[in-house]
């Protein structure tokens, strides 16, 4: 077997079987609860009540949330289905080469919001040193805790990550607190929590606001609606199973009722956050809303918090998609390092500003691909995939010289559109990208390069789960990895 086939059949890119799916509908509903627990999550409540009153922006919230877990819930079939991870199934829009473009664009985003989060975790252990020693000096603990939440995904120890998850509540129970606390800061203030605007805007501007926090909360899981497959592979799902509701029960739980709910909660928490101290930043404002020991415990919520968050959501699926680029000879730890490095090199301490115009770029960027596996997948395969072919250097998906065309000028197309109508960037990047690929794949591409599953659609050949059928790649290492036990400890 070649070096290029050992790759394309890496341990962690094999098909999950279904008896070795473990994570149900209450499972997913706790990750969640852990992922969308994200402090910087405040900056669009932060930047939303600037503009429009605290009753808009959670609306808009709730609207974006959704419609991003709708899509994450569809997209999440392809793992479901199959037991595909995301970056396997891009080679069939992209090509077994050029998947590793749009892959690598979902790691580096992947690796800033781990700068990001690493950014709030350090200010908030710097303040608990300097609260008890008087010790000032974020940057350096800044270093320090991206130091250690990298040795922890490295060494694969489970024991922090396990305890961090148990914090997750505890942040919940901390966020009431918050909100009582700076509500009654804010009236006392002067301010009406559920009236009060900075600069107020009406008619268009008014329209215009509401939907850039629409598209901002979209943008925010845009990464992970695009990457869904990579964790639903691992979800229950019974056996011949037509129904697409029942099939996929364990993500609509999660992805469209607890993603939502805890998501706007943690908007509501940066709007009050601002309209109490003017400043979104969470540990700013628990340093005004209280101290001591109270103080103390709950910046340690935080810092939990954002390990929490970062090993499953950032760390893990950024270095997985950079060892799998790297080939066989690059191991999972230096994807972590790599991870790391642009992390740091991102500056998250000056992302938190302008967090919201660049969540609207990502919006676009990843909701472009996102289209584009809604066509490929539904409109064109109509959810049949040739698998096999998938893992097969010189298979139905190599394309040209391991490129499908159609893909990327659809992405790029969609990128483009969707960044100049930046305020609706998310809708513009979903429908040029999937509107746009389905045409060329259709009437062009798959003309030149005919797909056996759409040649012959047929059910026992080409669909998973739907027909009892679990995929076995021959030749393939078992498949037994590090990103596996990660997402089945979590549970």
């Amino acid at each position: 077997m070649s070096q290029k086939s050992n790759y394309l059949k890496s341990p962690d890119l094999l098909p999950i079987s279904h008896e070795k799916r473990s994570i149900g509908p209450f499972g997913f509903a706790v990750i969640w609860v852990g992922m969308a627990i994200v402090l910087a999550a405040f900056a669009i409540g932060g930047g939303g009540i600037i503009n429009l009153p605290l009753g808009m922006v959670i609306l808009a919230t709730i609207i974006g949330s959704v419609a991003i877990g709708i899509l994450m819930t569809i997209i999440g079939d392809i793992g479901v289905e199959h037991g595909l991870s995301f970056p396997v199934y891009m080679r069939a829009p992209f090509g077994t080469i050029g998947t590793h473009i749009p892959s690598i664009v979902r790691g580096v985003t992947a690796a800033c919001w781990f700068g990001i989060n690493t950014y709030f975790g350090s200010t908030a252990i710097n303040a608990i040193l300097n609260l008890l020693f008087g010790f000032d000096n974020w940057l350096v603990c800044f270093f320090l805790f991206a130091a250690l939440q990298l040795l922890n995904t490295s060494l694969g120890i489970k024991s922090i990550e396990r305890f961090a998850d148990l914090a997750a509540p505890i942040i919940i129970l901390i966020s009431c607190w918050m909100y009582v606390s700076l509500s009654d800061k804010a009236i006392a203030d002067g301010k009406d929590v559920w009236t009060w605007v900075e600069s107020p805007v009406t008619g268009g501007a008014a329209f215009t606001a509401f939907m850039v926090i629409v598209m901002s909360n979209m943008g925010f899981w845009a990464t992970l609606a695009a990457d869904m497959p990579s964790l639903s592979r691992f979800f229950k799902a019974p056996k011949e199973e037509r129904n697409w509701f029942k099939r996929n029960k364990t993500q609509l739980l999660g992805s469209i009722v607890v993603m939502p709910i805890v998501n706007t909660f943690m908007i509501i928490i940066g709007a009050v956050s601002y309209m109490a101290v003017s400043n979104a930043d969470p540990v700013v404002a628990l340093q005004e809303a209280a101290s001591g020991f109270a103080l103390g415990i709950l910046l340690l919520m935080i810092v939990l918090a954002q390990w929490s968050t970062n090993t499953s959501a950032n760390v893990i699926p950024a270095a997985t998609i950079f060892s799998n680029v790297g080939g066989p000879k690059m191991p999972f730890w230096v994807g972590v390092v790599i991870a790391g490095i642009i992390g740091v090199i991102a500056q998250p301490w000056s992302l938190f500003e302008v967090l919201n115009s660049a969540l609207l770029v990502i919006g676009g960027i990843l909701t472009s691909i996102v289209g584009i596996l809604f066509a490929d997948y539904y409109l064109l395969r109509k959810r049949r995939v040739n698998v096999i072919d998938l893992y097969e250097p010189d298979g139905q998906f190599r394309y040209m010289k391991g490129i499908n065309l159609a893909g990327f000028i659809a992405w790029i197309v969609g990128g483009v559109l969707a960044n100049l109508l930046s305020s609706y960037s998310s809708i513009v990047g979903f429908v040029v990208g999937s509107g746009l690929y389905y045409v060329l794949a259709k009437y062009w591409w798959f003309k030149k390069y005919p797909q056996a599953e759409i040649e012959d659609p047929c059910d026992e050949k080409y669909l998973g789960i739907t027909v009892s059928h679990d995929w076995y790649i021959d030749g393939a290492e078992e498949e037994a990895t590090e990103i596996e036990d990660a997402m089945v400890e979590r549970v």
